[in-house]
């Protein structure tokens, strides 16, 4: 059975809702294949994720709020937490990223962008970055990132 994991943190509620909206999209897939379960959507904030999250990932997608032009604090103590205890297991998975931004997001983007890449992990999807309050446009686009993720891995394209 694949894993798909979410991990995000979020201080005002924005990227909550984001990260709910992908993993309802994660779980779509993960019941339509015939009613047999292939796949387990684990969906953990960034305080609470660990290395142990992802040695049993499949695929990832990180949320954050956009923070003074990059990813949240508590995203980059995640990474700072387990990046070199990652290091022997070359944790090359594919990801993605959803961000709630007040600017344009690619600061965070890029950061977690440059983070990934030493572990090594490869971005497979566009970064989604949903400006100002959220919308149902912005859910709808997350539970579409979800969506295909999950397809993804079930089809074993990742």
């Amino acid at each position: 059975m694949k894993r798909l994991t979410i991990i995000y943190h979020s201080q005002s509620g924005n990227t909550q809702q984001l990260a709910e909206a992908v993993a309802a999209g994660a779980r779509e897939e993960a019941l339509s294949d015939g009613g047999e379960r292939t796949l387990t959507v684990s969906v953990k904030t960034a305080f609470s994720a660990g290395l142990d999250d992802l040695l049993s990932a499949d695929a990832l997608l990180f949320g954050t709020p956009e923070n003074f032009g990059t990813m949240s604090g508590a995203l980059k103590d995640f990474f700072d937490r387990t990046y070199y205890p990652a290091e022997p297991y070359q944790i090359n998975l594919p990801y993605g990223v959803f961000i709630s931004a007040g600017n344009d997001g690619s600061g965070a983007v890029r950061e977690i962008g440059r983070i990934a890449k030493g572990y090594p992990m490869r971005r497979v999807a566009e970064a989604l970055i949903a400006t100002g309050e959220i919308n149902e446009q912005d859910l709808q686009q997350c539970r579409e990132l979800g969506l295909s993720m999950a397809a993804g891995l079930v089809m074993g394209i990742y």
